[in-house]
């Protein structure tokens, strides 16, 4: 089976490698052609609606990754743009391309994230069917998961992942947030009440795998752990994985809105989200509490 994968970060990265053990055939799109890649690199200028035809050569399903960080930079109108048009117009040029060269395409295997339920703290907790926030997030993550579904209405399986925070020690968001622990600083936005959706690496990299494998899976599934934490939470479990003493330094939430914008509401607001669907279809989670990931991951 060949598997076509679009972004090069961490989640890429860590998939591709597994999938290549697992003795799939990967390819990769990326806007930069890398010498010396593990894994064929196929160039693709979104903006200008140009993909290297070869990439789609053979290929039986899509993984699609590509997208900007949502947290790498303050959200300006240009950024917010940017954001939605590297999810929803990358994907609708796929779609395009895989028509236009008549692919027998089995599948597409999308990332979105929980952020669809929108940034918001509270007891509810949402599960797929929950309808999409209005927000930023939840508006970015309906057209993210709309232009997946022209797929669908071709006749082609589609399964949406609902990603949380993705916790490793290679990058993404737990470096970042665990930085000041090392100095003894514990900071906590806001209350620190806001829920934390959250899945180790190689969970979410299992999920995509079953995905890929199992034809039953179709639709959206959250993917994350079914350990549910608040930020407070989240902060402490991190301090004492790495053996640092837990003195909470509350960040208050006009301090954060003055330096991030619009952009706060990530730190600041966090919904509860349910793992039950995905646990329903027999998939079990080797990291499913907070202590235990954190244990596995080299925090320094």
């Amino acid at each position: 089976m060949n598997i076509l994968v679009t972004g090069t970060g961490l989640i890429s990265s860590s998939l591709c490698k597994i999938l290549k053990e697992n003795g799939y055939s990967v390819r990769l799109l990326s806007r930069n052609l890398k010498k010396g890649a593990e894994f064929p690199v196929y160039r693709w200028n979104p903006e200008k609606g140009e993909i290297d035809p070869q990439a789609l050569n053979g290929v039986t399903t899509i993984i699609h990754l590509a997208g900007a960080g949502i947290g790498d930079q303050r959200w300006t109108v240009q950024r917010r743009q940017n954001i939605i048009d590297s999810r929803v117009n990358t994907a609708k040029l796929l779609f395009q391309e895989v028509k236009r060269l008549g692919i027998p395409l089995k599948s597409f295997i999308s990332s979105s994230a929980t952020g669809y339920y929108g940034a918001v703290t509270s007891s509810h907790v949402f599960r797929e069917d929950d309808l999409p926030s209005d927000d930023f997030l939840g508006t970015t993550c309906r057209l993210w998961e709309e232009a997946a579904d022209r797929f669908a209405d071709a006749g082609v399986r589609v399964v949406k992942i609902r990603t949380g925070i993705v916790l490793s020690g290679e990058g993404g968001a737990l470096p970042k947030m665990t930085a000041s622990l090392k100095f003894g600083i514990c900071p906590v936005p806001g209350s620190g009440k806001q829920w934390l959706p959250w899945i180790h690496l190689e969970d979410l990299c299992g999920i995509y795998v079953r995905a890929l494998e199992d034809d039953s899976f179709s639709g959206a599934f959250n993917a994350v752990a079914p350990g549910p934490v608040t930020m407070k939470e989240f902060m402490k479990e991190a301090a004492h994985a790495m053996k640092r003493p837990f003195l909470p330094f509350p960040v208050p939430s006009f301090v954060l809105k003055a330096v991030l914008g619009e952009m706060a509401s990530l730190l600041l607001e966090g919904s509860r989200v349910s793992a039950e669907k995905i646990q329903e279809t027999g998939y079990e989670f080797r990291f499913s509490d907070l202590p235990a990931a954190l244990k596995e991951i080299t925090l320094v």
